[in-house]
């Protein structure tokens, strides 16, 4: 046992200034991450958008012609569109912020002499820290002084056993580092390096050198946009100069131009891409999942393959003792059921070797387990006192405590550790240690975490250096559990019923990474393929392997990355799960990366894409039925938006080619946008998944989102309402005036958008099963889309200004009823067959 030479208080501390003064020079202790946008930056960025731009040139050419009317209309639309744009891209990115503000640990450090509870954002090089069991290590640092400390490092090294910490700073046993959890004792530590130039700080900058993912959906739809705006700038510029040209009017022919740009551009498939995943970010976070990044939620509906670790992610990092093992019996530990006398002793020694008040979770169990089946051992050694410890080490993988009764002078002996190290500590013959090892790897088989126990007696006067010395007698075994969480089953059953499958890489030993993948539900006829093996294959032979392994045990943080990038290679959309520093590189690889919230590290956090903030495993299954639903539902927003803008377009343009009225004006163009828009946003994003949703295999990776298939009816539909309402136009302007005939095509217009929001909402189903979908955003769009087209016709003052004169209620009627029909009819001809409709 280590005594500190000094008490931490008489040690040398910083002052506040001179912490303040080093916190201003080195910064926060906390990974840099990226900062979010102003509000100044978001308004720049919505208004530097084309479809603004033009808004903004049409409405200045209105004051330049002097139709101040017109103007003060577009420039209020401007102000209303671009107000809602910004304050939802506002909150979108205060979310994102939230959602990256991963607080660091509290810290208690000394300053001006005095103990301090601080962030850990706030401790700075030359700090000094106190640890306690329980608490997290905040920075980098060397021990001065040290007793009973032990430290959990496995978020840095991955190795499950606490490290032994000592006042020294000649090797690793006098250092303690950044994110590690010290499981038993205390000591004072002196801060080496915070944030970025911590070794966990060191491990996040690595992460650097791999590019996130981005999605084939992104990059698709942005390229389309770029392709069709430019197509739309070429079309603005023809126009003009076409009308000028036959009509002698520059600046009509300018607005025309205009006019016919503002309805080809898509702004709407960005807009979607938007809001489809910002609303996916928020539903999903109802049930536990925290969004790092939108385009996540669209890759995990595509997953075809999870890697998942094993320590807390199927298992619930909470062990309990299931058996204690004497040297000739086997006792299962169940409620209500008595135990031997001689299971009794093992308990109640292994208890006497723990802590009295303990953080490790084995010292958790086995306080736990005495309390309910040797309380007589555990009320025996309140009375009595620990003399001596005897610390693990790396040399001697046991702890021993010497305690004595306040009325004896003989000392009693307790020993638990791991089995071969009390074995030898108890010189066991080596026949019958044969067979008691044998006992062990069969217990290891089943996934149990085994420890010896022994006892002894002593002279309380003459304690020897190391328990060596010591004459012990070997009591038996305890057995452990870390239990597989109960959902675990399930959730693997439903994710390989959706077509997903599902491998474990994890750090522990083979036998135990099998029985826990046996009881869970895994593939394990391939067997295990440990990290060794991994290191003798090149990645060609490793990709055929990793084809049918699901398995990987001896894993550490470099096997974890190559098998990563050997399942996309091999075609997969892959997804990791993970709650250590070791886990980030790996999380980062992969197309999706989800990290723990309850127990995952900061760098771990900031590679994931996803966070599963009660470390639910099958909130993650949530994750990919909402991918799929989003999907889905991206597909049908997109096809409706290709079908709406070839009738608006056609409408703009064929009027000028054929010698005609014009027909549209930006006013125009804008009312169909706030029918279209929020049709976009929240008419399709809110349609409910279908019933077999995850009864379908995965997309393919490859597949695009506009499908020969999609584009074909699309157009059809778009090319069909686009002819009706020429005709109709020719056939108005035969029977009425301008602007009457622009009335009565202007009805057609928005009820044919309406009729094509309904028949895309999906791409298989008829009319009735779509009506049968229940979303009532559609009805309440409808009818205000309605309410408004009728204010735009009959109130005389709107309708001067969209240059309406009411025709006929016959007239009106008549064509709302075709044209419905029309769409109604041609949609269901051109649906697509139920088996091109994937998630």
């Amino acid at each position: 046992m280590n005594t500190p030479d000094a008490s931490p208080l008489k040690l040398e501390s910083l002052s506040q200034a001179e912490a303040a003064r080093r916190l201003s020079a080195d910064g926060p202790n906390e990974l840099p991450g990226q900062g979010p946008r102003s509000l100044a930056g978001i308004a720049r960025e919505v208004l530097t958008e084309p479809m603004f731009l033009l808004l903004i040139a049409a409405a200045a050419i209105y004051v330049v012609l002097g139709d101040v009317r017109e103007a003060t209309i577009l420039a209020a639309s401007i102000v209303v569109v671009v107000g809602i744009t910004v304050l939802q891209e506002r909150r979108t990115e205060q979310a994102l912020s939230k959602l990256r503000d991963l607080s660091s640990p509290r810290a208690l450090v000394i300053r001006d002499g005095e103990e301090k509870r601080i962030a850990g954002r706030d401790v700075v090089a030359g700090d000094l820290v106190l640890l306690r069991e329980g608490d997290r290590v905040p920075a980098d640092g060397v021990m001065l002084d040290a007793t009973a400390l032990s430290v959990d490092e496995s978020i840095l090294t991955g190795e499950s056993l606490p490290v032994e910490k000592l006042p020294s700073a000649a090797d690793e046993h006098g250092r303690v580092y950044s994110g590690s959890l010290v499981v038993q004792g205390y000591g004072t530590a002196r801060v080496t390096a915070t944030g970025a130039r911590t070794e966990i700080g060191k491990i996040g900058g690595v992460l650097k050198t791999l590019e996130p993912e981005t999605t084939a959906l992104f990059g698709e739809v942005h390229r389309l946009v770029r392709w069709v705006a430019t197509a739309a700038l070429i079309l603005c510029a023809a126009i003009a100069v076409i009308y000028s040209l036959s009509r002698h009017d520059w600046l009509a022919g300018v607005l025309a131009g205009i006019t016919v740009a503002m309805s080809v551009l898509p702004e709407e498939f960005p807009l979607v891409l938007t809001v489809f995943l910002a609303m996916g970010a928020w539903r999903i976070s109802r049930v536990g999942v925290l969004t790092r990044r939108m385009p996540a939620l669209e890759s995990i509906g595509a997953a075809t393959l999870l890697a998942v670790d094993k320590t807390g992610t199927l298992t619930e990092n909470r062990m309990q003792v299931i058996a204690i093992e004497t040297r000739t019996d086997r006792i299962e530990t169940q409620a209500g059921v008595s135990i031997t006398e001689d299971a009794r002793e093992v308990l109640g020694i292994a208890l006497a070797a723990s802590e009295r008040a303990p953080f490790d979770p084995m010292e958790k169990a086995i306080h736990a387990a005495a309390q309910s089946f040797a309380s007589a051992a555990a009320e025996q050694l309140r009375g009595m006192n620990l003399i001596r410890e005897y610390d693990l080490t790396p040399e001697l993988l046991a702890v021993t405590h010497v305690w004595q009764a306040p009325d004896e002078n003989q000392a009693y002996v307790a020993v638990k550790g791991a089995p071969e190290t009390v074995l030898a500590l108890c010189h066991v013959e080596s026949a019958e240690r044969a067979e008691l090892m044998k006992r062990v790897n069969a217990n290891a088989q089943r996934g149990l975490r085994i420890l010896g126990v022994a006892r002894g007696t002593t002279s309380s006067s003459a304690l020897p250096e190391t328990p060596r010395d010591f004459e012990l007698r070997f009591l038996g075994f305890v057995c452990l559990a870390d239990p597989l969480r109960d959902d675990v089953p399930a959730t693997l059953a439903e994710c390989k019923q959706a077509g997903i499958r599902v491998v474990m890489i994890t750090g522990d030993h083979p036998g135990t990474a099998l029985a826990i993948a046996t009881q869970a539900g895994f593939d394990v006829g391939a067997g295990v393929l440990t990290g060794a093996d991994i290191e003798t294959l090149d990645d060609e032979t490793l990709r055929r392997r990793a084809r049918e392994v699901n398995i990987y045990a001896r894993s550490r943080p470099e096997h974890k990355l190559r098998l990563v990038q050997a399942f996309k290679a091999d075609g997969n959309e892959v997804v990791m799960t993970g709650d250590g520093v070791n886990d980030a590189p790996a999380l980062k690889a992969a197309h999706v990366g989800v990290a723990m919230g309850g127990r995952g590290t900061d760098v771990a956090r900031e590679a994931a894409s996803l966070v599963l903030v009660d470390d639910d495993f099958r909130s993650l299954v949530a994750a990919v039925r909402l991918g799929r639903r989003i999907y889905t539902n991206i597909r049908h927003a997109m096809s409706y938006i290709v079908s709406v803008h070839i009738p608006i377009a056609g409408m703009g343009l064929v009027p000028v080619l054929l010698g005609w009225p014009l027909l549209l004006f930006p006013v125009h163009v804008l009312f169909l946008e706030f029918v279209i828009d929020p049709a976009c946003a929240f008419v399709f994003e809110a349609d409910p998944e279908s019933d077999d949703v995850m009864k379908r295999p995965p997309r393919p990776r490859e597949e695009p989102l506009f499908s020969s298939e999609m584009l074909k009816r699309s157009i059809g539909l778009g090319t069909c309402v686009m002819v009706w309402n020429v005709c109709v136009y020719g056939a108005a302007l035969q029977w009425l005036d301008e602007s009457s005939a622009r009335a009565l095509v202007f009805v057609s217009l928005v009820l044919a958008n309406v009729a094509l929001i309904f028949v895309s909402r999906s791409r298989s189903a008829s009319v009735r099963a779509i009506a049968r979908r229940h979303n009532n955003i559609f009805w309440i769009m409808a009818a205000l889309a309605s309410v408004a087209l009728a204010c735009v016709i009959y109130i005389p003052g709107i309708a001067a200004v969209f240059r309406f004169t009411p025709p006929q209620w016959e007239m009106i009627l008549a064509v709302a009823l075709a044209t419905v029909a029309l769409v109604l009819v041609t949609g269901r001809w051109l649906r697509v067959s139920p088996s091109a409709a994937r998630p």
